[in-house]
């Protein structure tokens, strides 16, 4: 006799997002595994005693999403911290601030001294502002003179401080990386100087269990099941393995570790693809350059708002190929961020010289964002197989008069991330957030809707890029990334279809996630 299901989900629009998609009623699942995918009154027949049921009304399933460049600590540390995110105005930013160091104040032990604790804030967008400048140390001084100040603008590649934090810093920070203006300081800070701000506002072990704790749950009310996690010098894979080993991990975790943690990563033996259920280690991340919003994205022609400046490198192009040759020699894939074409050129050049081929899963090389690739590194990047690892919600800023007609001029706005183009040249192409926000019904309508026809993909596109697309680029696609019997019973389910209600994908809401067989959101 078959054994019964654990879980069935019926009454429900189960796509697969196979190739071709295929669809049916519902889905059986035993032991975390799919074990049956039909119409619904054949499913039923795995129906026990103890089969917990589940009718979805309509609703649409799908493989749970797989973020694949995102930053797990900015997600837990927005539930904890000030998220500016949305806010239209520099008014109502330092509003919030103040209001949040208040917070710290009320929450402090003794009313009567106010605690000295940093005021932190996140997701600051002042483009969307009518004066498209950054936060300086005058404006922050007027939160706090006396208590340090820092609020991370939303690319996370600068952040500015009031007069209080700068003061605590100076004597760490890179001269080059502090923004000036008459020789003074403005209280803004790109790129390696962010990364003294961190050490000091960083969380220490039972912060960021507090804050995984936190991020997981948002992701799981999101139908996210797994995420690509860029690490570097936190407490987070300690707080992931802690989570694991006491069975309170479900969230499926690929570690991509810095470049300068790969000696440590090689020597403790985290080869690719190793490790537990939920935790294992992916590939080893690096920068080329910054970002748009910042200034700080290496383009080969210079920024239309400020002819002087190209971007820079964050890591220069000869050390870049060294440090995929060394990666390469421990059997490591690298991520190579780059979003300017003079940066992607760099990371093409370093994967070239290296082993870039497909043949072993769990060695796929990837440029992280390839937002201005021109169509000779699209064509490159799919000779080599190299992934891109792509952010759909960045189109938020490609519409027209909007920041990236302001950074990049019309014709380079209309040149960023050309979803369509990239995959009728045969590019894999993985869906990620990179926390700007994490929400895949965001990125996906971003994609779907998008400015101009090189950047529009279909729904079904889209939505593969954020499950297939994610499993592909970790060389999971084999357990991962489709509804299959046999793979991983990580699914979620949606309120309506984004097939029939594709104007405005990001409003439908989630009506359930479930990770490794288990309901972990809904139901």
């Amino acid at each position: 006799m078959t054994e019964a299901a654990d879980l069935l989900l019926t009454g429900a629009e189960v796509h697969a997002l196979t190739d071709p998609d295929r669809t049916a009623e519902a889905v059986a699942v035993r032991d975390g595994e799919i074990v049956r995918v039909g119409p619904e009154y054949e499913v039923r027949f795995l129906e026990g005693v103890e089969t917990d049921v589940i009718e979805l009304d309509g609703g649409v399933v799908l493989p749970g999403f797989i973020d694949a460049h995102t930053h797990v600590q900015l997600l837990g540390q927005y539930e904890l911290h000030a998220d500016l995110w949305g806010i239209e105005s520099r008014g109502e930013c330092l509003d919030a601030l103040r209001d949040h160091a208040a917070e710290l104040d009320a929450e402090s032990e003794d009313a009567d001294s106010p605690s000295d604790d940093w005021v932190v804030g996140f997701r600051y967008d002042e483009s969307a502002w009518d004066a498209d400048r950054p936060l300086t140390r005058e404006d922050l001084d007027a939160v706090s003179e006396d208590r340090p100040v820092a609020v991370f603008r939303i690319d996370v590649h600068s952040a500015s401080l009031n007069g209080a934090a700068l003061e605590r810093l100076r004597d760490d920070l890179p001269e080059s990386d502090v923004r000036t203006e008459s020789g003074d300081p403005t209280g803004v800070i790109v790129e390696d100087a962010l990364d003294v701000l961190w050490e000091h506002v960083a969380p220490d072990r039972e912060d960021a269990r507090e804050l995984l704790v936190a991020a997981q749950e948002r992701a799981h009310r999101l139908g996210v099941t797994g995420v690509h996690d860029m690490v570097r010098n936190t407490t987070l894979p300690w707080a992931y393995r802690a989570l694991d080993r006491e069975d309170c991990l479900r969230l499926r975790v690929r570690l991509n570790y810095w470049a300068d943690h790969l000696d440590a990563v090689s020597e403790a033996g985290l080869a690719p693809g190793a490790g537990s259920e939920f935790v294992r280690t992916g590939a080893i991340k690096s920068y080329t350059d910054g970002a748009i919003g910042s200034h700080t994205a290496r383009l080969g022609e210079p920024y239309d708002d400020n002819p002087e400046e190209h971007g820079q490198w964050v890591i220069e192009p000869d050390e870049l190929r060294e440090i995929v040759a060394d990666a390469a020699a421990s059997d490591f894939p690298v991520a190579a961020h780059a979003i300017g074409d003079a940066a992607i050129d760099a990371a093409l050049d370093a994967f070239e010289n290296a082993d870039a081929a497909l043949e072993d899963p769990n060695r796929r090389y990837r440029i992280e964002h390839a937002e201005l690739a021109d169509d000779e590194q699209i064509d490159r990047m799919a000779a080599a197989g190299v992934v891109a690892s792509a952010q759909p919600n960045f189109l938020q800023w490609a519409g027209e008069g909007g920041l990236y007609d302001r950074r990049l001029g019309v014709e380079r706005r209309k040149r960023a991330d050309r979803f369509r183009r990239w995959l009728d040249a045969g590019v894999p192409v993985a869906f990620g957030s990179d926390c700007m926000p994490m929400d895949p019904l965001y990125g996906v309508d971003q994609a779907v809707n998008a400015p101009t026809d090189a950047q529009r993909i279909s729904v079904t596109e889209a939505l593969r890029a954020y499950t297939y697309g994610g499993a592909f680029a970790a060389g999971d696609e084999d357990r991962l990334g489709t509804i299959e019997v046999g793979k991983t019973a990580d699914l979620v389910a949606l309120e309506r279809s984004p097939w029939e209600h594709s104007e405005a994908i990001d409003e439908i809401g989630v009506a359930l996630t479930v990770v490794d067989g288990d309901v972990v959101y809904g139901g």
